[in-house]
């Protein structure tokens, strides 16, 4: 085995993509889900298809006693922890202009993407440096999967957009803390990505890249967020740390 990861949100969409490509390198993948058991059992099946190891735990990364045993569980299933990738995320219930925004969305929204990776990061990250410490591990890494709109406004899910742009900064933190420790940590902003998220607006963001929205002109796939993932993963930026990778179809350029 590679070593072990723990992928949040890994049951279904951009963190099954994830699971699965680790899994092709021989990883031993803890798939974390918060209800879907079903779509949990599937992403295993595939994990262990691929060449990897699953084990599957339940929690809900928005609740402080379910990130404890999520780390718990790990650490007995596999021994070790190599790598955490923080995927987990929602987006808002509700599509709401910025003026109608409520706080019941947002405290939803801020505690699934962005209070639960900062804190379930703070526990992977004192038990990875113990593991160093001891020998147990090499460079282990920390990967959180933002997203485009850390920097690009969505008026009718700013809740989102903020949560997404705090992750920025969690990588940017957790980087120059655990760098002396010998643990890199990377931001992974992807685009437009075929997900069940972005099934609802599957129309518009066609016509959208149709129109030229992406130099790439066709949309993301899981798989090429696993792939970035994996690059990490097997150590591939070993003198980078706090990098941002986009994964967005060269969204992020400007041109004129």
């Amino acid at each position: 085995m590679s070593g072990a990861a723990i992928v949040t949100g890994a049951s279904r969409g951009i963190g099954r993509g994830i699971a699965l490509a680790l899994a092709g390198a021989g990883f031993e993948v803890v798939v974390n889900y918060a209800r879907n058991q079903a779509a949990a059992r599937e992403a295993g099946e595939q994990v262990v298809a691929a060449g990897g190891r699953a084990h599957l735990v339940q929690a809900d990364i928005a609740l402080a006693d379910d990130r404890h045993r999520l780390v718990e569980e790990s650490y007995a299933a596999c021994s070790r922890i190599d790598l955490l990738v923080n995927n987990a995320g929602v987006a808002p219930s509700i599509r709401a202009d910025l003026l109608d925004a409520t706080e019941e969305s947002f405290d939803r929204v801020l505690g699934i993407n962005l209070k639960g990776p900062y804190f379930l990061t703070q526990l992977v990250a004192r038990r990875m440096v113990e593991q160093a410490r001891n020998g147990e591990v090499r460079s282990p890494k920390i990967v959180t999967i933002s997203s485009i709109s850390a920097y690009a406004a969505s008026v009718n899910r700013g809740d989102y957009c903020l949560a997404k742009a705090g992750l920025g900064m969690l990588t940017a933190l957790y980087a120059a803390r655990l760098a002396e420790h010998g643990i890199g940590v990377y931001e992974i902003r992807p685009g437009i990505i075929e997900t069940d998220m972005t099934g609802p607006v599957k129309a518009k963001y066609d016509q959208l890249i149709g129109d030229g929205l992406t130099p790439i002109r066709r949309w993301g796939r899981p798989e090429d967020v696993g792939r970035a993932v994996l690059a990490v993963a097997t150590d591939l930026l070993p003198f980078s740390t706090g990098q941002v990778i986009d994964v967005d179809g060269g969204f992020h350029l400007r041109t004129l």
